[in-house]
């Protein structure tokens, strides 16, 4: 029999049903495809780059890029989830995100020597091979290890059918909501900050362009390894509430560094506090979301469609902060692309009490319901 735990609309408590019926039909069985697709969208996109620069082929290539990112994220999250369930995601997830951003500073890395080696060509040929790796990866992942229905969040017996939720359960999850609102926000101020940053400095001649762009991706990746995992460990103590408040918190805080450092030496505090807030939300959105929505079968939904509103705030975000920029110049378009995460904190901080219960603790594999004000019921 499935235990079914789901946010009710109106209060935002998890309540416990019990289901028989398969409402929302079989579950996919092909959940590795979702990672190989994203590897060979890669593998494209850096051939046809190679084959022309043509701008429709380029143009392509970078939809093929753009596809693999958008999905990568969601299907290694399920996957994850279903190899070691609710249990030992946060873990699991910490140490996925770990790796991530190692992967990205010895990529950034490889490329530079091998870009001034052997020329532009070879960057993305190291692209292809990474994209041939990670598919390689994948396939050497016994399928058998993956629990498909424990990937979608729901928790219960092999051999049980549970009921999956409609997308509708998406829309009434308040705590779904506010962490959506909270992320647009600040996506909204952070995106565009680092580029601009950057034009900032080069323009003034006060850095190299090609060593300081690496010295961003280097400083921020290698910050974000450190905080992976702190926000593993964090999260097991005092669960996801205060990993992303802390998150969050940082975004204004760059801005005013950014604002005040407008020079080389300002690439490392700007982008420790990038990686600082970024690393914190890659083990706490993840996480919160599959925490949420556990039981509805609707976790990698939930998961695509956060992504999806932080999307919308970055890429709105480089718009903005050049409107900003060419009207008030450089200075105060820092402060205020830093101040739309204080509405990130706000919101954060007075729904904390319906907040805190999706956020706390690590989960048994049969969770008891939470209310909003954190009341534990059996």
């Amino acid at each position: 029999m499935a235990e079914r735990l789901d946010w009710n609309s109106h209060d935002g408590r998890r309540r416990c049903g019990h289901d028989h019926d398969n409402a929302g039909g079989r579950p996919d069985r092909s959940k590795k495809l979702f990672v190989i697709i994203p590897g060979i969208c890669t593998v494209l996109a850096s051939g046809l780059v190679l084959l022309s620069q043509e701008f429709w082929l380029v143009a392509a290539s970078q939809v093929a890029t753009a596809i693999a990112g958008a999905a990568i994220g969601p299907a290694v999250a399920g996957m994850t989830l279903g190899i070691v369930r609710q249990a030992g995601f946060n873990r699991q997830n910490g140490r996925n995100q770990a790796f991530n951003h190692a992967g990205n500073v010895v990529g950034a890395a490889l490329s530079g020597w091998l870009g001034w080696l052997y020329g532009f060509a070879a960057v993305f040929w190291l692209a292809a091979a990474f994209g041939v790796l990670s598919i390689a990866s994948v396939l050497m992942i016994p399928t058998d290890s993956i629990d498909d229905d424990a990937a979608r969040g729901l928790e219960h017996e092999r051999g049980d059918h549970g009921h999956v939720s409609g997308f509708q359960v998406l829309v009434e999850s308040k705590p779904l909501l506010i962490l959506a609102a909270a992320l647009l926000f600040f996506h909204l101020g952070n995106a565009a900050m680092l580029p601009l940053y950057g034009l900032a400095v080069v323009a003034d001649h006060h850095a190299d362009p090609t060593s300081f762009v690496a010295m961003t991706i280097v400083i921020a990746q290698g910050t974000m390894i450190l905080t992976s995992l702190v926000a593993m460990r964090m999260a097991e103590k005092e669960g996801y509430w205060l990993v992303l408040l802390i998150s969050f918190i940082a975004l204004p805080i760059r801005g005013v560094v950014a604002a005040w450092l407008l020079n080389e030496w300002g690439v490392y505090p700007v982008q420790i506090l990038d990686g600082v807030g970024a690393g914190l939300q890659s083990v706490a959105v993840p996480g919160l979301v599959a925490r949420i929505l556990n039981g509805t079968g609707r976790v990698n939904a939930g998961q695509g469609a956060v992504m999806t509103v932080q999307g919308v705030g970055a890429s709105i975000s480089p718009a903005i902060g050049s409107w900003i920029a060419q009207g008030l110049g450089y200075g105060p378009m820092f402060l205020i692309l830093g101040a739309f995460a204080t509405v990130s904190v706000g919101l954060w901080i007075i729904f904390a009490p319906l907040l805190k219960p999706a956020c706390a603790g690590q989960p048994e594999r049969a969770a008891p319901a939470l209310t909003a004000t954190g009341t534990v019921t059996h």
